[in-house]
């Protein structure tokens, strides 16, 4: 499997995620050392600076979830995603949707989850249970990631439609992982979108393929898919030519 991952981006957003949390920090400390000293004179102060703090907390633990904590959710998918899809090629942070495989039977679309506790679905509504104060520290929630993958798959599908105009039509299957060992239990009933946990996903990938529930595109078709999806990767795959010129002159 070929994988090509925005490793600008990731770095970036790791040296945000660092800077807001400890910005969020030392917000939230001030703000509790202006209630030590004349809590009627500071009080918007300590309100803002308590809200500040606590906002871009939240917002730093959000992004190290996705950049900081090792592994990844995009190393997870790599490793969990490999064995099934030889033949495929993974793009990480490059298209509308974070996470995106193009096989020659067509497109998954991997909506990564790193939400720990108990995590139930019944169609399509979501709840999150056992974690406690975590709720409320432990950056972003929930949310509804069955409306979250139908809306990337509608970017995505746009994209495709722009950018590779000629295929008539795209095989786009979204499936939502789970990628921290933290997720205690999945509680899954009546679902649009496939959801499984990571350790799952290379038999789940398997089973799909083996039912035949992914017809083989046309070799015209996925050359425009690989096309449109290599132009966005086009510096990752100029840096490895020049790696492997450089190699072969060695």
């Amino acid at each position: 499997m070929i994988v090509l991952r925005d490793e600008a981006r990731i770095a970036r957003l790791r040296r945000v995620s660092q800077l807001l949390s400890l910005v969020g920090f030392l917000a939230l400390v001030v703000g509790l050392i202006m209630a030590f000293l004349d809590p009627a004179r500071y009080f918007i102060y300590q309100l803002v600076a308590l809200l500040a703090g606590w906002v871009m907390s939240q917002i730093g633990v959000s992004l190290g979830h996705r950049y900081v904590r090792r592994p990844r959710p995009d190393e997870v998918l790599d490793k969990e995603v490999k064995p099934a899809a030889k033949d495929g090629r993974m793009y990480h942070y490059l298209l509308p949707a974070p996470h995106v495989l193009l096989t020659p039977h067509g497109v998954i679309l991997f909506v990564a989850k790193f939400q720990s506790g108990v995590i139930s679905v019944d169609n399509d509504k979501w709840r999150q249970r056992g974690i406690g104060l975590r709720r409320f520290f432990g950056g972003e929630s929930l949310g509804n990631p069955t409306r979250e993958a139908q809306m990337l798959v509608g970017a995505l599908a746009n994209y495709i439609r722009k950018h590779a105009p000629e295929v008539e039509e795209v095989p786009i299957a979204p499936v939502i992982v789970f990628t921290s060992l933290g997720t205690q239990e999945l509680e899954i009933g009546e679902t649009s979108v496939p959801v499984v946990h990571f350790k799952k996903l290379k038999g789940f990938l398997r089973q799909q393929r083996g039912k035949g529930r992914q017809p083989e595109l046309s070799a015209a078709d996925y050359a425009a898919l690989k096309r449109a999806f290599d132009e966005k990767a086009s510096h990752l795959l100029e840096q490895r030519t020049d790696e492997l010129d450089e190699a072969m002159g060695a």
